[in-house]
Parts: structure tokens; C-alpha cells; sequence
């Protein structure tokens, strides 16, 4: 039987390979590339769905971030951001209140909210989305 962290990795690496499927259209997440952050080391993204899928509506984003690394206080002015903690571990510094991310967490981010992540030993992988789209 999986661990919760094997099967949260299962599932983050089915998205992966996943795909957008629409009424004759499909896009094959495969063929989306690993981007690395442009600031921070040790972070990655997976652009899923952009503005160009969605109208500039939201946008989802897999997030890999390397044992502990971190995402740096950082502020979106416009976007609602969510993150869904899939596997791994560490904190959500939110608006001066530290929340602690574990597989099945949910977290919400305010538009202008201060916020920064820190990824425990085991690294972190989540989704975020942002309303309205981030890219």
C-alpha cells in the first residue's frame, strides 16, 4: 500500500503527463516544458493551463520546489492565488501568519497579500492557481 507522499507524488506525476481536453481540442501536458524560476533557486513550474487557454480568466501552474528552498516574499497585486499541497512538506509565511503545508492542504492568498514558501527535507509539489491568470 502507498504512503500518502507516494501516492501525492503518483498523482502530481499523473498530471505531468496529463492533458487539457476540450470539445475537439487536446493538449498534452508532456509537452509543456519545466520552467525554472526566474528568481528563486531550487523552484520550478509547469505552466498548465495559461491565459491563452482560458481567456486570461485564471491559470494553474504544477510547482516543484527542491528541499529547503524557498519561494520569496513576494506580493500579486491583481491575482486571487491558491495552493493545493500535493506532496512533501514546509510553510506558507501568509500575511505574517505562518501556515504549515502538508499533502491535503489547501491555502488561500489575497490579491496584494505578502506571502513566501519554504520547502521542508522532503521538498514540496503543489498546484496554484491564479484569478485572474498569472501568464
Amino acid at each position: 500500500m502507498q504512503t500518502i507522499q507516494e501516492a501525492g507524488k503518483t498523482l502530481f506525476a499523473a498530471f505531468e503527463r496529463g492533458e487539457l481536453a476540450l470539445p475537439g481540442r487536446r493538449t498534452l501536458f508532456r509537452e509543456r516544458d519545466w520552467q525554472p524560476h526566474s528568481q528563486f533557486a531550487g523552484v520550478a513550474l509547469k505552466h498548465l493551463l495559461t491565459a491563452a487557454d482560458t481567456g486570461g480568466a485564471f491559470s494553474y501552474h504544477l510547482v516543484r520546489v527542491e528541499p529547503g528552498c524557498a519561494i520569496g516574499e513576494h506580493i500579486h497585486a491583481t491575482q486571487q492565488e491558491t495552493h493545493e499541497v500535493i506532496a512533501g512538506a514546509g510553510v506558507c509565511r501568509n500575511q505574517n501568519a505562518d501556515i504549515v503545508y502538508r499533502a491535503g492542504v489547501i491555502s488561500l492568498i489575497e490579491p496584494g497579500a505578502r506571502h513566501a514558501v519554504t520547502a521542508g527535507e522532503e521538498g514540496l509539489l503543489l498546484f496554484a492557481k491564479f484569478i485572474p491568470s498569472l501568464l
